[in-house]
């Protein structure tokens, strides 16, 4: 999780191999093999369809890409994979403009899941549903979860959704992971100060209630192109001192943290 521009969506694309990394190297269970095994859930189903093709077609291409099974295999598959996200078996012969918004959303999960993959990458995957829907799909991702023992890489920039779905949590800033955690410590006793701040300034659901604000972001972004030396939230961060401008560490081992002074619970 992060702000926008932080680099979320890069590292998804990294994963599923859309991007070559400059450095360093990506693997599953100790191998490269991501062709199968890695899929990706897009924020915006419907561009991610042709619009000219039938549900069908759509959820059949992977299978005819990768010669999975004869014709009537891959027809059984379509029929299986529809009833696993919860759709008719006639929505075979409806166009993507057709549905709503939530049910792209279905549509497009059963795509991902077509091969088998061991890992998806959900890049905003509810982002632009309503409340409602987006607790059906999520409700949906994890009951499937715990059926096919698929795994996800959630990335959001929404904390209710990240702090519902997630094991551990990473925070990121300007391209780097400043946070790094099980998910109820990262949001129940965030260590990082950036972290702090994004939990502080989601809205309280009751207008009557003051928010308790511990910690404010001050300044304008940095540049990506040119970061901070050392830690690249010091320009903004309110416990920065000289030690920062050097290259903060990583502390702890399952609860990391890339900050000089960590906050304590």
């Amino acid at each position: 999780m992060g702000e926008s521009g932080c680099g979320k969506s890069t590292v998804g694309r990294l994963i599923v191999g859309l991007e070559r990394p400059t450095s360093g190297e990506i693997t599953l269970a100790g191998g490269k093999d991501r062709h199968r095994q890695v899929q990706l859930m897009f924020q915006d189903s419907y561009a991610a369809m042709n619009p000219r093709m039938r549900v069908g077609d759509i959820l059949t291409e992977p299978l005819e890409i990768q010669r999975t099974g004869d014709a009537r295999a891959r027809r059984a598959r379509v029929a299986e994979l529809l009833d696993q996200v919860g759709l008719p078996a006639k929505a075979v012969e409806r166009y993507p403009h057709e549905f709503s918004g939530g049910q792209l959303q279905r549509i497009g999960l059963a795509r991902s899941l077509a091969l088998n993959p061991g890992l998806i990458v959900a890049d905003e995957p509810v982002s632009a549903l309503d409340v409602s829907i987006q607790a059906q799909v999520l409700n949906l991702m994890r009951d499937l979860q715990q059926d096919l023992g698929v795994s996800y890489v959630l990335i959001s920039h929404d904390l209710s959704v990240v702090d519902y779905m997630a094991d551990r949590i990473g925070v990121m800033y300007l391209g780097k992971l400043v946070e790094l955690g099980p998910a109820h410590e990262v949001v129940r006793s965030p260590r990082h100060p950036y972290t702090r701040a994004l939990i502080d300034a989601v809205p309280a659901a009751d207008p009557g209630v003051a928010p308790a604000r511990s910690t404010t972001i001050h300044g304008e972004l940095p540049s990506a192109l040119n970061p901070p030396t050392g830690c690249r939230f010091r320009t903004r961060c309110p416990l920065a001192q000289e030690i920062c401008a050097t290259e903060p560490p990583l502390t702890g081992d399952a609860h990391q943290t890339a900050c000089h002074f960590p906050l304590r619970p």
